[in-house]
């Protein structure tokens, strides 16, 4: 069992920044890959980026690449999502989730959710 916790949303206005944190807890969360969606209001919920917990390595969506980051505390059980150049389309809820093996971009793959935190970006 794997226990997420979400924090750091907000209201921002465009081409600000914000930084949410995943807190995880539980055995072994070094053995999961932890990703981050979000969920658009009125929309299904998108893959925003992943990071593999034992390598590092991290991937992320298209529209936000290059303006995301994912990094995490060295005791591997804090993660980050930093987001610049924030625009109105980045809106929506943010989770991050545990997935027992490789990253994924699919949500239905994780099996441990967070609760979830708010982002709202001001035009």
């Amino acid at each position: 069992q794997v226990q997420l916790v979400e924090s750091g949303g907000g209201l921002v206005q465009t081409g600000d920044s914000l930084r949410l944190s995943c807190v995880l807890s539980g055995r072994t969360v070094i053995a999961y890959a932890v990703g981050w969606f979000r969920q658009p209001p009125g929309e299904e919920r998108e893959f925003v980026g992943a990071i593999n917990q034992i390598t590092g390595d991290t991937n992320y969506a298209n529209s936000v690449q290059g303006r995301f980051t994912i990094s995490r505390t060295n005791a591997k059980n804090t993660l980050y999502l930093q987001m610049n150049n924030l625009k109105p389309e980045d809106a929506g809820v943010y989770y991050c989730a545990a997935h027992r093996g490789a990253r994924s971009i699919f949500a239905r793959e994780y099996e441990y959710w967070g609760q979830g935190t708010q982002v709202t970006v001001s035009s």
